[in-house]
């Protein structure tokens, strides 16, 4: 804290006001709201829960019964191996969704196919009821 103390000469009356501004007060109220702001943060908590499942795991479930449709370059379409008509196609179709459990259907097109043969096989198994349906082989596609 500084403190204004009269020049030598003293010959004026009035001592100068004080031009700075005494931080002292400031200081000390800013210290009160970062300790109560300290004080007052709850508690970090670095755990997580788990519900863990306790006892025996359930058996094993059979695995699911795969069906591969290929749709080669020409627009040929194989039934797990086998060479399938667009009616023959929609046939089988109809008999996985009869089916309560679905079978998982792979379709796996070549590279050079055309997509509207593609979107023939998809749009198909949809409007058919099929649930399962994936595509296979897609890192051919990725150069």
């Amino acid at each position: 804290m500084s403190m204004n103390v009269g020049s030598g000469g003293g010959s004026s009356a009035d001592p100068e006001p004080m031009m700075e501004m005494n931080m002292t007060p400031l200081i000390d109220v800013m210290l009160v709201l970062i300790i109560m702001l300290i004080i007052t943060i709850p508690k970090q908590n670095h755990s997580v829960n788990l519900n863990m499942p306790s006892g025996n795991p359930p058996p094993p479930t059979t695995p699911p019964v795969v069906v591969t449709i290929d749709v080669d370059f020409d627009g040929t379409i194989l039934w797990d191996g086998v060479v399938t008509d667009k009616p023959a196609l929609e046939n089988k179709f109809l008999g996985i969704a009869a089916i309560q459990d679905q079978p998982e259907v792979h379709l796996r097109p070549n590279k050079l196919v055309h997509y509207s043969s593609v979107a023939f096989v998809m749009a198909a198994a949809q409007r058919l009821g099929v649930k399962k349906i994936g595509m296979v082989g897609n890192e051919q596609f990725l150069e």
